[in-house]
């Protein structure tokens, strides 16, 4: 009894040991090889080969025998791997798998999602990437990376290969690098890959084009012929076909290198311009030629002028200014000015310039003044450019006036246009100013003051530079009337006396020929604008009322030596009463004359119905009278009304 129940316990303790003791058959993990990524990720491309593997960790050793869902993959069943060639899409799904030993199974692994992907498409790519490599086009000397991208396959052990076939070394490259490339370069690249035994398709071809690096060209902006010390320029290299790349540029000023590196240069211009510019591009290892070179025409400073039509002016007339700048070129603006007289200093380039109403850069080279009636200089320049480039002001020109109802005037002793040399000749100025000067524009176009100034006189001892057109100008800036003087240096030649100043219209005027010595008294010729109008023996033209018809030049000639020429204007004065009642008088008259006549009929036939006819002749005188007393003391009231209305004189 005693022992048996031992024996009982005894089983009991070693059963409860061999029990307690026993573990569970482990869970199995399900792998996919090879090993990439795609593979982690349950993606494989059709055509590939995979093994699935089923792992039972801690059971290595062990007689397992496994079982596979889906169930085609029970063959053999008791594989722990399975094989599955030129995989297809078929070949998609989950799989799992577990183990047996003896009669116990193991739990089933997780399910490993397998996914049969078509194979990618290859793309082809340049490197670098500027504008023309995206468009297949490079220049010969640079170089160029060719790369086989697979999107998606980034990791994978791809093998590849190229079109065209030289490029199959090494033969798994995925890019090739062609350095300095040449035109036996250029063509259409396309590649693929394998991995295992499954190949991708062809790529699409990219294009590759090698080109002769063009030649760059200068530009120069603005694209003036001739440049102006001074003046602000920019000369552009352009490399035609290049646009968008990332070159580098080098520049030279005719053979001297300048530190610029940007396809713009911007300068003032200087004498060293005149060298030309010439630039070339870099990119990478690439170097463009030189280009030709680009030279500028470096001019002095312009001054521009001015020219005036007419010089001499008929009052109220326009005047039109001309302003030329030398070397004439596109792109000028013009800027008019009134010279004002600056009588602190005997220069005229410090004279104030007051610019003209509508005067501030114009477009066009020209301006009319309308209703100049008094002596006025004027003054232009012109400019261009951005920033802008100014020109000197122009040398003043002048407008002259023989009117004498300005507010200056000038008077010259003796009177008259023409002198001789030595001759000792007074200009005076005259006017409610306390400052002047007297100024002269000489034959050869000078501008000069009188040094010579004694108060409001200028004294002149005659030469034949003194010749010239002379003014007076005020402290206020007014101008008087402008007079001719011209000097004649040789004493044998005649000189025409004629009046400085205009001759009123209707008064009369005396021209003379005049010696060095002597006033000529007989045998002259007066001529008219080249016409011989009178051989006058007493050596004297008389002209008694002068009219505009007589305004011309003259000249005289004696002993067959002609004098110089004169002009002689002719003012034009209107009087009020005379001028504009004569149309007045006109009507009068007709009236008067009407009348007299319907009178006389009147008095005719009243005559005949008279009781006095045996005294026929007696009455009808009798009637006359009576008549004419009434009827022409209306006729002169009238008149006087209408005369009363009209007055003054009017100046043209």
């Amino acid at each position: 009894m005693g022992h048996s129940l031992l024996c009982m316990m005894g089983f009991f303790l070693l059963s409860t040991v061999i029990c307690g003791n026993a573990e569970a058959p482990p869970k199995p993990t399900l792998t996919l090889q090879p090993s990439w990524p795609q593979i982690y990720s349950g993606e494989i491309y059709r055509g590939e080969t995979v093994t699935v593997r089923c792992e039972i960790r801690g059971g290595e050793g062990a007689q397992w025998t496994y079982e596979w869902s889906p169930a085609k993959l029970n063959t053999p069943p008791t594989s722990r791997e399975y094989t599955i060639s030129s995989a297809t899409k078929s070949d998609s799904g989950g799989y799992k798998c577990r183990g047996k030993r003896s009669s116990s199974w193991t739990k089933w692994s997780d399910i490993t999602k397998l996914t049969v992907l078509s194979p990618p498409k290859p793309t082809v790519t340049l490197q670098p990437s500027k504008t023309q490599l995206n468009s297949g086009v490079i220049h010969r000397g640079e170089t160029v990376t060719v790369t086989c991208e697979i999107q998606g396959g980034e990791g994978a052990q791809w093998t590849y290969e190229w079109r065209p076939a030289k490029l199959n070394t090494p033969p798994t490259s995925s890019e090739y690098r062609i350095s300095r490339v040449t035109e036996s370069d250029g063509g259409e690249y396309s590649c693929r890959a394998t991995r295992s035994s499954s190949w991708t398709e062809w790529s699409n071809s990219t294009p590759l084009r090698v080109i002769i690096p063009t030649k760059p060209t200068v530009t120069l902006q603005p694209s003036w012929t001739q440049i102006y010390r001074g003046e602000t320029v920019t000369v552009r290299c352009e490399i035609q076909g290049g646009e968008g790349a990332q070159w580098t540029y080098e520049w030279r000023q005719g053979q001297k290198n300048i530190p610029e590196k940007s396809n713009e240069y911007r300068t003032t211009v200087t004498e060293s311009d005149r060298r030309g510019y010439s630039c070339r591009g870099r990119r990478d290892y690439l170097l463009t030629e030189w280009s030709d070179i680009i030279r500028l025409t470096v001019l002095n400073e312009p001054r521009p002028v001015l020219t005036v039509s007419p010089s001499w002016l008929s009052p109220g007339a326009s005047v039109t200014l001309n302003c030329e700048v030398e070397h004439p070129s596109a792109g000028w603006s013009f800027y008019w000015y009134k010279a004002v007289p600056d009588l602190k200093t005997f220069n005229y380039k410090s004279s104030s310039y007051e610019l003209l109403p509508d005067g501030n850069r114009t477009a066009n080279n020209s301006y009319i003044i309308h209703g100049q009636t008094h002596t006025a200089g004027y003054v232009c320049r012109a400019g261009r450019g951005d920033p802008e480039y100014l020109t000197d002001h122009s040398q003043p020109k002048f407008v002259w006036s023989a009117d004498v109802h300005s507010a200056a005037s000038l008077t010259v002793s003796p009177d008259r246009v023409q002198h001789f040399t030595s001759d000792s000749v007074s200009l005076t100025c005259e006017g409610n100013f306390t400052e002047w000067r007297v100024r002269k524009f000489s034959e050869d176009g000078r501008l000069s003051d009188c040094w010579r100034m004694t108060g409001s006189t200028c004294d002149i001892k005659a030469s034949k530079s003194d010749t010239g057109v002379y003014w007076c100008e005020s402290g206020s800036g007014e101008f008087s009337s402008a007079v001719n003087i011209t000097v004649q240096n040789d004493g044998n030649v005649p000189i025409l006396v004629s009046p400085v100043h205009p001759v009123t219209e209707g008064a009369s005027v005396n021209l003379s020929c005049s010696l060095r010595t002597q006033k000529i008294l007989s045998n002259v010729f007066f001529y008219h604008n080249d016409k011989l109008i009178q051989n006058d023996p007493r050596g004297e033209l008389k002209i008694s009322a002068v009219s505009k018809s007589d305004e011309g030049f003259y000249k005289c000639q004696y002993s067959g030596r002609e004098s110089a020429q004169s002009w002689m204007s002719v003012k034009v004065t209107v009087s009020g009463a005379d001028s504009s009642s004569s149309p007045v008088w006109l009507i009068v008259g007709l009236i008067c004359g009407v009348s007299l006549i319907i009178i006389l009929l009147l008095l005719l036939y009243r005559c005949r119905q008279s009781k006095c006819k045996s005294l026929f002749f007696s009455c009808c005188i009798r009637e006359f009278i009576y008549y004419i007393h009434f009827n022409y003391s209306h006729i002169y009231m009238y008149s006087d009304l209408m005369t009363q209305n009209i007055s003054g004189t009017i100046y043209t």
